[in-house]
Parts: C-alpha cells; structure tokens; sequence
C-alpha cells in the first residue's frame, strides 16, 4: 500500500494481517479519489473504520482540513498511528467504536466508510449520520463493501452512484 497522490504520494504504508481487517487495495483507493477529488482540499473527513490509517492518511495528503481516523481495534490504532508517522496535518486518532464516535455529532464534508463486510455496520452508519444530520452540505458518504451485496437507498434521502472494481462495490451518497 502507498499514498496515491498529494502530499504524500508514494509513502509506503505498513499493512497487517487481521481477520477482520482488509485494506482497501490502491486501486480501488485510487478509484474512491477519483470520484471525489475535487471535495477533498478543506473538507473535514471522517474514515470510519479506518483500519491502515490509508483513506485517512489520502485525504490529508489531498488537504483535508481536518480528518478523523476511526478504528476499534488495539491492532489498527497501533498500526495507523505508525503509518501517520511523518504525516503533518491537523487529524485525530481515536480508538472507540464507530457508532460512539457518530454520537458526539461531529459534523463533516466526507465520512469515508470501509467496514468488514460482513456486517451491516456501513448501513448502519449511513442512517444515523442521515438521521442526526451530521452530513454537511454539499457533502459525500463514500461506502465501501462487497460487490456481492445490494442495497436499497431508496428510504435514505441521498443521490446514489454504484462503480464495481472487481469483488468491491463502492458507493457514492450525497445530498439531493
């Protein structure tokens, strides 16, 4: 893994083998950015479930504003924090559920969710943050899951794009 563009591009990120841990590959990285790379410079960004630190860290090298790397797990937060060896920017490491840190209703520009898969933690999220208006306008969810899986957003009040990079989906919420 590496740092794709910005500040930061090239910088090798350390991985590790978790089993409920599964980075998200350069490519599809590269992909997300893409379809959000005109809202990353400024933008206050939550990576939910931030596993490597990797979304996090791009969108600090991008100029994020202000990023918020999430992750419940000793072994990520250990891993993240080394990865942000380096890294200048102004951004948060927190070890606490994702679900806890969307209850202190941090509002912000992209939330960055990239859950295990085999949960419903992405929807979940998507909900409460719909729910308690933590979105900002003009403001972008990025939902990263199994290709396998469909989703219905019809009852979500959010514009909804679909690309598919091989076995992942990723989908692109934003405000009507």
């Amino acid at each position: 893994m590496r740092g794709i563009s910005g500040k930061y591009r090239g910088k090798k990120l350390k991985e590790f083998d978790i089993e409920t841990t599964r980075p998200t590959l350069d490519r599809v990285k590269e992909s997300i950015f893409n379809l959000i790379q005109f809202d990353v410079q400024g933008a206050v960004v939550c990576d939910l479930f931030s596993g490597t630190g990797a979304l996090g860290i791009e969108s600090i090298s991008r100029g994020a504003k202000k990023v918020y790397m999430i992750d419940n797990s000793d072994k990520a937060i250990n891993l993240i924090k080394s990865n942000c060896e380096k890294i200048e920017g102004d951004y948060d490491i927190l070890k606490m559920n994702y679900l806890d840190f969307l209850a202190m209703n941090i509002k912000a520009d992209i939330f960055l969710l990239d859950p295990p898969f085999k949960t419903d933690y992405g929807i979940k999220s998507i909900k409460y943050i719909v729910e308690h208006n933590l979105l900002n306008d003009e403001g972008i969810i990025i939902f990263e899951t199994s290709e396998a899986k469909e989703f219905d957003f019809s009852e979500i009040p959010l514009n909804c794009t679909k690309k598919k990079y091989g076995t992942v989906a990723v989908y692109k919420l934003m405000k009507e």
